[in-house]
């Protein structure tokens, strides 16, 4: 028969002293379910669905004519490229191949194509079709746009709208993305370049009609300079 205390030693625990600690029930209370319910809600958010935006006054008319990588039309300014990862929220955020996404925003006047001649946009762009277009993303998730770097108009803050929907046409989300502000941002940067619109009057994210509830996953990450151009990357997650 194994003494005891050499069933101790070959675990490794000869010398250690071994308090038991006695089992308690306890039944749970209401407010250990509200205590457990604010403890698994602020674990992660990393796979949660972003944020649903309104899709604007100035939506694209016809999307499906403007199946293109490069949206830039005769629009002029600092190079910009928009590189966005789409993941499914329902499948632990995996990379989603084969849904479609329109994006569109304003030029570095703050004019939409499509629209104009009216209260909202004075200039009129009723047959233009510029900064706009729509992909469909790879096995990766991703879809990549050449456009322009955008500007601003009264009231918002630097924008670009999306609208998502799967391969059968379904709307699966339509949000926006937000841009980092501040001293040495590319917003701040290009709105000080000749040809923009500067920064008097600007609406920041804090302040906005949109951002101003919420911007953590809705902002981007932005590299790049002026000479060079800019870079926009930016995942966003839907229940596919």
């Amino acid at each position: 028969m194994v003494s005891r205390k050499d069933f101790l030693k070959s675990l490794g625990l000869a010398g250690v002293t071994v308090v038991a600690t006695p089992f308690i029930l306890r039944c749970s209370s209401k407010n250990d379910d509200e205590e457990n319910a604010a403890i698994n809600n602020s674990v992660s958010t990393e796979c949660a669905v972003t944020n649903s935006e309104t899709e604007g006054p100035f939506p694209t008319k016809s999307p499906s004519t403007l199946v293109q990588n490069n949206i830039v039309g005769d629009r002029t300014g600092i190079p910009f490229e928009i590189d966005l990862t789409i993941q499914n929220v329902k499948a632990n955020c995996a990379a989603l191949q084969g849904v479609v996404v329109d994006i569109w925003h304003c030029d570095k006047d703050g004019n939409y194509s499509e629209y104009g001649g009216g209260g909202m946009q004075a200039t009129n762009y009723t047959n233009y079709h510029f900064l706009r277009g729509r992909q469909t993303t790879d096995e990766n998730g991703k879809v990549s746009y050449a456009s322009i770097f955008l500007g601003w108009y009264n009231g918002r803050a630097t924008h670009i709208h999306v609208h998502i929907y799967n391969n059968v046409g379904t709307s699966l989300l339509i949000t926006q993305i937000a841009f980092p502000e501040g001293s040495g941002s590319a917003v701040e940067l290009v709105n000080a370049s000749p040809g923009y619109r500067g920064m008097s009057g600007y609406t920041y994210n804090a302040n906005d009609n949109v951002f101003s509830d919420w911007t953590a996953n809705e902002m981007s990450t932005v590299s790049g300079s002026v000479g060079e151009g800019f870079k926009l990357q930016h995942t966003i997650k839907v229940n596919a």
